[in-house]
């Protein structure tokens, strides 16, 4: 089942490295707004709302990301990836605070952001690269970028390569790998830094079912030290990573909870699909 996906994702390609941004009526439905708050939190949005000249991405926006994963579902133009956006530090609400890692962002200015950068891992949907950089070269650039320091940072790439299984494919051009090594390459790449806060933009796209089974089990081992935030569109990326999950409508959250809380939902089976579509509205969800 797809749950429809947000396409605004361009922000979080330049979300480590890029230049430092400035700072910057819910429709009834018969579901409510059901939110549990974890206790401890590596990354929070408080009343955050961000605009678009005239269109609201995101409307008063309270969650919080603790560790392990959470799912990030709602329709097209949700605020998805606009959520994301914020997280990676690409760019700051016109309203509201955004904390990472016990800093709030905004009120620390410049080398703040640079500081917090520095702890967080992103991998965008797509992502650029230079095709006759080998896998280790392009992860070890990355880990460079993120100030990984020079001594150590070699065996450091090598290790994030040998986390997602492509360590024997170290010294391969980026321009010769399939769709689903370069995938497990962004994940070294965005991992390198051993970051607190890991964040992915629907991580399993393009990928074939075998290769997204292996890509899940990944996925969620890395939800066992980090705050891993996954935007998807699919139902059975959620039920096999996630921990936790939110739900966005038009820029608002309807539900952030769990799995099991999720399920509960009234719906026709007790499974995710029938929670979100309760939530949502069959008319909103991408069948």
């Amino acid at each position: 089942m797809s749950l429809g996906n947000d396409p605004a994702a361009a922000d979080l390609q330049s979300a480590a490295a890029g230049p430092i941004p400035p700072a910057q009526a819910d429709r009834d439905r018969s579901a409510e707004t059901r939110t549990t708050r974890p206790a401890e939190t590596i990354a929070a949005v408080e009343q955050a709302t961000v605009r678009y000249g005239s269109l609201t991405a995101l409307d008063g926006v309270s969650l919080g990301f603790p560790v392990g994963v959470t799912g990030l579902l709602g329709p097209n133009g949700a605020g998805k990836s606009t959520l994301l956006s914020l997280l990676s530090t690409a760019q700051h609400p016109n309203e509201g605070i955004v904390t990472l890692l016990g800093e709030p962002v905004g009120a620390g200015g410049r080398r703040t952001v640079r500081r917090v950068r520095e702890r967080i891992g992103v991998l965008p949907q797509s992502f650029g690269y230079y095709p006759r950089f080998t896998a280790l070269e392009f992860v070890e650039y990355a880990a460079w970028l993120r100030k990984v320091p020079s001594r150590g940072r070699r065996d450091q790439a090598r290790a994030a390569l040998r986390q997602v299984a492509m360590e024997k494919h170290a010294d391969r051009r980026m321009g010769d790998l399939s769709g689903g090594m370069l995938r497990r390459v962004g994940i070294a790449q965005a991992v390198v830094n051993r970051p607190a806060l890991v964040l992915l933009d629907e991580p399993t796209v393009g990928l074939d079912p075998a290769q997204r089974v292996g890509f899940r089990d990944l996925i969620k081992g890395l939800g066992e030290h980090s705050a891993v935030v996954m935007s998807t569109h699919l139902a059975e990326d959620v039920v096999h990573t996630c921990d936790r999950v939110s739900v966005l409508l038009e820029g608002r959250v309807r539900f952030d909870g769990t799995l099991a809380e999720l399920c509960a939902l009234p719906g026709e089976n007790g499974t995710v699909e029938s929670g979100y579509l309760h939530l949502v509205g069959p008319e909103e969800a991408v069948l």
